[in-house]
């Protein structure tokens, strides 16, 4: 009964239009998933690699549907409310690891004819090797698409339980498990291809209300556009600050989106988000060959670019409307205590008609689910492929087929335990959304890049070696954290270790693949 009385409550926002519609959107997903249930999965190549058939424009749009996330769809206009749009910068260190991936990745990758990318690292160092990734990989996207659910669940929880409300842990728990086990469902069904086909549909609900914000946002604009783009020009009083800004040239590296950071730190969280990372380099093995697997994650970049920079306008136009009502016919009035973060959220919920509201929300969920629709389904590929074959390779093949959908169930709900700790750990660190969400997946990619550079740029690397470097690495990000750097050191802003806990995550990141690189160089192989 308490659910039902913060569903109809005001505070929600939402109208039994919004309901529908946003319940006609489930229906759709769920259908879906039944059309690709239907077709028998009579192995784990079927179940995880869709028989290497997917297209590779299917295959991108599902790469930029999953990297995108809930965090985008929140994060991204809250970038842009408070600051500009230096995050679209990030692209150019994307761009480079698209083409190593692509021509120095996927070829090996395709070469083991495997399910899983780490067998490549087996062939060159050894079975630990492969072990030890995949653990970290398991680890890591706990740590990642955890964050990511928790993302997604910040709008169902003030949907249902309130604008003001929904921020508070319990609700958001609730609406964590009520993803979590949506996203469970849906991938039991279909495997890799219904995941994929669903990103393509999801994708198109995502963009297409981010397109529908700015429409609506940009009706209630009465000014000239030219003073607009003038007041965006020329915020503040200091005459080198602009919203429109997109390259940040400064050495500052406490600076989230600097040109130095883009091309080196996001070159390698690139490298590690689709070359090392199951979730995503898993797409690019669902192509009938290397050739299609490379220019799916070229295409999937490219594509992310325009998307990203969609969102971003969203909170351009929504600090035109909130922050100058001269300019517009309708004046709107928010709560700038809460900061960026709910900018978006309460003007979906506040502002937006009956029925595009709940179109809106659709799209948010979409890419909620996206992410945690793939990260399961990695997951399971990766623990029956690396994990538990090797160890038992004489079962039936449907064994393996039902001990990856149990894996898929597990995975779940392990991310969903990990998505109610981030509600904590968010707090803790005191990053934006979008930079919360990228920072927790550096605990698995330092060590798990400066493993894969070695085995794709060198001949060094053994099973020893990589499982130190990833260990390492992990090591490195977990001491890494402001919260633990500021218990050894106190409060103290002068420290080395204070100033050190500043400095953005990334070259945190680029800190620990030069030193886990640099163990697994210390290894010699004893293959090719």
């Amino acid at each position: 009964m308490q659910v039902l009385e913060h569903i109809s409550s005001p505070d929600s926002g939402f109208a039994a239009a919004d309901w529908i519609v946003l319940g006609g959107y489930f229906l759709l997903l769920l259908g879906t998933g039944w059309y690709f249930a239907r077709r028998e999965r009579k192995d784990t190549r079927d179940y995880f690699l869709g028989g290497r058939k997917m297209p590779a424009w299917a295959v991108a749009v599902s790469i930029v549907a999953t990297s995108l996330s809930a965090a985008t769809f929140i994060g991204a206009p809250e970038l842009s409310y408070t600051g500009d749009l230096t995050y679209l910068a990030t692209n150019l260190g994307m761009i480079i690891a698209a083409i190593l991936i692509a021509f120095l990745f996927i070829p090996r990758f395709y070469e083991t004819q495997s399910a899983s990318i780490y067998e490549y690292l087996e062939r060159r160092m050894g079975v630990g090797a492969r072990r030890a990734a995949s653990l970290a990989f398991l680890f890591g996207r706990v740590l990642a698409s955890g964050a990511r659910v928790f993302a997604a669940a910040i709008p169902l929880s003030m949907v249902i339980f309130g604008i003001d409300k929904g921020l508070n842990p319990q609700p958001l728990i609730l609406s964590i498990a009520t993803l979590s086990m949506v996203a469970v469902i849906y991938t039991l069904w279909g495997g890799i291809s219904s995941v994929i086909w669903s990103d393509v549909l999801q994708y198109v609900i995502l963009v297409g209300a981010a397109i529908t914000a700015i429409s609506l946002i940009a009706r209630s604009i009465e000014a000239p556009w030219g003073e607009v783009f003038e007041t965006l020009g020329k915020p503040t009083s200091d005459p080198d600050d602009s919203k429109l800004t997109v390259l940040d040239w400064s050495m500052d590296l406490t600076s989230p989106f600097a040109i130095p950071a883009c091309l080196i730190g996001y070159t390698l969280l690139g490298i590690g988000s689709y070359g090392t990372d199951q979730d995503l380099a898993q797409r690019m093995l669902t192509c009938k060959d290397s050739k299609a697997g490379a220019r799916s994650v070229i295409m999937g970049i490219l594509l992310g670019i325009p998307t990203v920079l969609v969102f971003l306008i969203v909170g351009l136009m929504l600090w035109i409307a909130y922050q100058h009502p001269e300019l517009t016919g309708q004046p709107l009035a928010r709560e700038e205590s809460t900061g960026g973060l709910r900018v978006f959220l309460e003007y979906i919920l506040t502002e937006i008609p009956e029925g595009v509201r709940g179109l809106m929300m659709a799209g948010l969920f979409a890419a909620g689910l996206s992410s945690m629709n793939s990260a399961i389904n990695a997951m399971g590929a990766s623990f029956i492929t690396d994990l538990y074959r090797p160890i038992f390779p004489n079962k039936d093949e449907r064994h393996y087929l039902r001990l990856g959908r149990l894996s898929v169930l597990v995975a779940g709900v392990v991310l969903g335990v990990f998505a109610c700790l981030c509600i904590f750990w968010k707090d803790a660190n005191g990053y934006t959304l979008i930079d919360f969400a990228l920072s927790v997946m550096g605990f698995a990619y330092a060590g798990l890049v400066g493993v894969f550079l070695t085995a794709t740029l060198t001949k060094r690397g053994s099973d020893i070696s990589a499982i130190m470097a990833l260990l390492l690495g992990f090591l490195w990000m977990l001491g890494s954290q402001p919260f633990v750097l500021t218990q050894i050191s106190g409060e103290n802003p002068e420290s080395i270790l204070n100033q050190y806990a500043n400095i953005h995550h990334t070259w945190k990141l680029t800190i620990g693949v030069m030193i886990s690189t640099a163990v697994c160089m210390l290894g010699k192989s004893q293959r090719d």
